[in-house]
């Protein structure tokens, strides 16, 4: 049995298996899961009901789980600025440089072959897309190195 927070066997292995760069888009219950993931990201569906489960609970687990160095958001065409991102950055580790891309700079960004994993929420908040770039773990130096 795991310690973490994060249990889910799937998620894990595909953040096992992924390294400095990679990315991990949390997606909002109107995201196209389908049609609009990287060649090479596991895909992961967490959108048991509207609702079920949201953005920020995956957010919430993922920053305990990886280290997180760059977030990017979806920009609203009107360019107001939805809660749900103001949210983010309250929950997103300091340092960590947070961007915005319009709605197809987003996508493409999301279908690069960096994207490890895509995970399908049930967040019926808009514009609630969150792509977020692992970091390194940063070690003590020893020694040895």
């Amino acid at each position: 049995m795991l310690k973490t927070k994060l249990l889910h066997p799937e998620i894990l292995r595909a953040l096992a298996s992924s390294g400095h760069f990679s990315q991990v888009l949390i997606a909002d219950g109107n995201y196209p899961v389908a049609t609009h993931a990287g060649p090479n990201a596991a895909k992961v569906h967490l959108n048991l009901a509207p609702g079920l489960l949201k953005t920020t609970d995956v957010l919430r687990v993922l920053v305990d789980a990886i280290p997180i160095q760059a977030a990017a958001l979806m920009q609203v065409p009107t360019g107001e600025t939805p809660a749900i991102h103001g949210e983010y950055a309250g929950m997103l580790p300091e340092g960590a440089e947070v961007t915005r891309l319009e709605r197809a700079a987003f996508y493409e960004a999301v279908r690069s072959p960096l994207t490890s994993l895509v995970i399908a929420t049930g967040e019926t908040r808009r514009f609630a897309n969150l792509l977020l770039t692992v970091g390194v773990v940063k070690l003590e130096q020893s020694e040895d190195y």
